[in-house]
């Protein structure tokens, strides 16, 4: 990262690019193909949210886009209400439209920032997050992100999260780097590659996977996992406990 916190992009600038991007985030069976794995993400995810969560009543897509994560937990867990949260407006419109299409329950659409979202306490059994929180900056941001999903989730409820992620070991960054810009050239040549590092610069603020499991452990988590990495990508998440009773 070379841009500083105070010069990346706002959320105003944020929502004007994902306003122009819908097309390319409604395909469920390609997912984004800047993200590497991002359809066996998706499976990934889906699976551990059914097989590690009791029931599925509720769900909050964080930074949902067009949808594809919920639409994907709809084929494997039908009927559940949905509550669906973005920046952009057109993003929602087209999530809206194709999961209520697809047998949600009651289907619910937030346009804010997450941090700043009034939500229900203890109000969901799954929250999903994909390719959204490298948008959050410094540790306290980090945490009150964390510390408010966990408040979100029901006992026993679970997060499922995948995203870019950083290194710890610079060494390392640098070799996971140098094999996701490989993968965005042979997408779309070195032109493709530096679009999409130019964004990422921009916008993002990716944490290692390493400090998120820690993150997650720290706010409460009980049972903690991951389910994939590919270079500097990562699925992964973590089940809050049951509430003791008697």
């Amino acid at each position: 990262m070379t841009v500083p916190f105070s010069q990346k992009s706002t959320i105003d600038e944020i929502r004007a690019r994902f306003d122009q991007d819908v097309e390319r985030f409604s395909n469920l069976e390609t997912g984004q193909l800047a993200t590497i794995d991002a359809t066996l993400a998706m499976e990934l995810i889906t699976q551990a949210a059914v097989t590690a969560t009791p029931r599925i009543r509720r769900v909050l897509d964080i930074g949902c886009g067009a949808g594809n994560n919920t639409l994907k937990l709809l084929q494997a867990c039908p009927g559940f209400d949905s509550d669906l949260l973005d920046l952009s407006g057109p993003m929602l419109e087209r999530a809206q439209v194709r999961i209520s299409a697809a047998g949600a329950g009651k289907v619910r659409v937030f346009q804010t920032d997450f941090r700043a979202a009034d939500l229900p306490v203890g109000g969901y059994d799954v929250i999903l997050a994909a390719a959204v929180l490298h948008h959050l900056r410094d540790d306290a941001d980090w945490e009150n992100a964390f510390r408010k999903i966990y408040a979100l989730l029901a006992p026993g409820g679970s997060v499922w999260i995948t995203d870019l992620v950083f290194h710890e070991i610079p060494a390392v960054h640098d070799l996971m780097w140098q094999r996701y810009g490989a993968y965005l050239e042979g997408l779309g040549g070195a032109e493709y590659r530096e679009k999409v590092f130019a964004y990422i610069d921009r916008e993002d603020s990716p944490r290692p996977l390493t400090y998120q499991l820690d993150l997650l452990r720290r706010v409460g988590f009980s049972g903690i996992d991951v389910l994939h990495k590919n270079s500097s990508f990562a699925a992964f998440g973590g089940v809050k406990a049951q509430a003791i009773t008697g």
